[in-house]
């Protein structure tokens, strides 16, 4: 009976033969061996869902860490992640942007992704909504934890990939980047880090100042500079305007700034920064005149640098950005001596003045100096991209003479990255690249295999495409 079986069963896979040899598997996909099956069985890797973009496997996931990394036994929280799946022996992209998820991911692809058609794996800073403890201890929010919940995540899906890693971020998610290659410098083979700024020494920010002295044109930085001027020896006709927006919009600000007068005169010292980290030279035309109306003046203020940021709703989401800032990272220490005389709240322009009180924490200077001296002398295999007209690239990482590299993109702002680089350094950048991925030298535009079906992700959070000034 058994034989009987058997050979009808061969006999329907005859008669099949061309449909089954026409059937196409899912990318990396094997017989027995699904990524599915293979993600479940991961300890505590949990499945949200899972998409078929063309071409690949999308899964969003979640993935269980401790809340403090010190005492796995004080509890745990659920870090989302993403996965964008296209074969087990390609390369693999830990994408950290350093900020949260959309609340609804979706498949994208990032340019280092794009230049190595690899996989990509996206994270969830700990302590953005939803990657939060229920009892969240805020002093669990340091570098070191976090670069541990990515180095456990890599751990993890290291039984499962077998190609090489490659780190990127942007901005604060560069930042990230960076900060896991220091504590765990053999996860990934390589890391590219895209205008993430250095601030080694906050009180010692010197170098903002310098670079607004010298960006642009004299004609572009004195109309920004009247700008901030007229803003705030109006301030008794703007503000009202600012108050009026806020009860039409809901917005408060009793919560983080206190005041509106307070979030004004924060959004007008921010004014400079966002149209730099924002815009080009090429739109200091449309910077208004000092004869400009008070309509015209607020209405362009808002385009630049949003009066809705600096409220208490605008600011919530990155409050463990403002923390993170107060006590390790830094902030941009600006002296506004143009405005000398014009400020009510000197002390204003700091990270504590974004967050809740009982969040408010004294800097700690020592975690940027350790990471500024490591990646100046100790990393390997670390890429720098900057704009040369992005104020976060004052203060920029100095790379090791290790296999590594800076460059800056001629012109760009905040949204730097390689195909904005000259054309020699764009080419040595995408070999560099893929020789640490363990690919051969690109023929023709890598990135346009698959690049098409999905869009690209810069890696900047939602905010007009990046990173706020004394936010982030």
């Amino acid at each position: 009976m058994r034989r009987r079986v058997v050979t009808v069963l061969l006999s329907v896979l005859a008669l099949l033969g061309p449909a089954v040899a026409g059937f196409a598997a899912p990318a990396g996909a094997g017989a027995g061996d699904d990524l599915a099956d293979r993600l479940r069985a991961l300890p505590g890797m949990t499945i949200v869902s899972e998409s078929a973009p063309t071409g690949y496997r999308f899964f969003v996931l979640s993935y269980r860490q401790p809340a403090d990394h010190r005492d796995p036994a004080a509890g745990t929280y659920e870090q989302r992640l993403t996965l964008l799946h296209r074969a087990t022996d390609a390369p693999v992209v830990l994408a950290t942007g350093g900020y949260g998820l959309a609340a609804r991911p979706s498949p994208s692809r990032t340019e280092p992704t794009n230049l190595l058609d690899g996989n990509q794996v996206s994270v969830e800073h700990r302590f953005f909504t939803p990657s939060r403890p229920a009892s969240a201890d805020w002093s669990d929010l340091d570098i070191w934890q976090e670069a541990t919940d990515e180095h456990r995540i890599v751990q993890a899906l290291r039984t499962i990939y077998t190609g090489r890693w490659i780190q990127t971020g942007a901005s604060k998610g560069g930042m990230t980047s960076v900060y896991h290659r220091r504590f765990y410098p053999e996860d990934v083979d390589g890391v590219v880090a895209y205008v993430a700024p250095d601030d080694t020494l906050n009180d010692v920010d010197g170098a903002y100042d310098e670079f607004f002295r010298t960006v642009g044109d004299a004609d572009c930085r004195s109309a920004l500079n009247g700008v901030q001027k007229e803003a705030l020896k109006r301030r008794d006709r703007l503000v009202p305007l600012l108050v009026a927006d806020a009860a039409a919009n809901g917005w408060t600000f009793t919560r983080t700034l206190g005041t509106a007068d307070r979030s004004f005169e924060m959004a007008v010292l921010d004014t400079v920064w966002a149209f730099w980290q924002f815009s080009s030279a090429a739109d200091c035309p449309s910077v208004p005149a000092a004869t400009a109306s008070d309509a015209e003046l607020y209405a362009w203020i808002d385009s630049v640098a949003g009066w809705s940021f600096y409220t208490d709703q605008g600011l919530e989401y990155y409050w463990p950005y403002y923390y993170q800032a107060a006590t390790q990272l830094g902030w941009p220490s600006l002296r506004f001596a143009h405005l000398r005389g014009l400020r009510h709240y000197p002390g204003l322009y700091t990270a504590n003045s974004s967050l809740p009180p009982e969040l408010r924490s004294p800097h700690d200077p020592r975690p940027m100096i350790d990471v500024h001296a490591w990646v100046r002398t100790r990393s390997t295999r670390m890429m720098f991209v900057y704009g040369e007209n992005d104020p976060w690239g004052a203060e920029r990482f100095a790379p090791s003479r290790h296999d590594s590299r800076l460059y800056v993109a001629p012109g760009s702002n905040h949204g730097a990255n390689i195909s904005r680089l000259t054309p020699a350094d764009n080419a040595e950048a995408v070999a560099t690249l893929r020789r640490w991925a363990g690919l051969p030298a690109a023929e023709g535009t890598p990135q346009a295999r698959r690049s098409a079906s999905l869009p690209f992700d810069d890696m900047l959070p939602p905010r007009r495409g990046a990173m706020p000034a004394v936010r982030g």
